[in-house]
């Protein structure tokens, strides 16, 4: 498979949708600290598989 760019990746593309309903989901918690450690995680995955295109890895 070949690509331009890591926005063109399904993947990727499904860890953005992740992320922002993992947001959604969250918006309303007050464990502030299971809040930050998830919605970190959450945006983790998408920036890992960006990283890792652009590093030709």
């Amino acid at each position: 498979m070949s690509y331009h760019s890591f926005e063109e990746l399904e993947v990727w593309k499904r860890a953005c949708r992740l992320s922002v309903n993992i947001y959604k989901t969250f918006e309303d918690c007050r464990d502030y600290a299971l809040k930050d450690q998830i919605t970190r995680a959450a945006v983790s995955i998408a920036s890992n598989i960006a990283e890792g295109c652009e590093r030709l890895s």
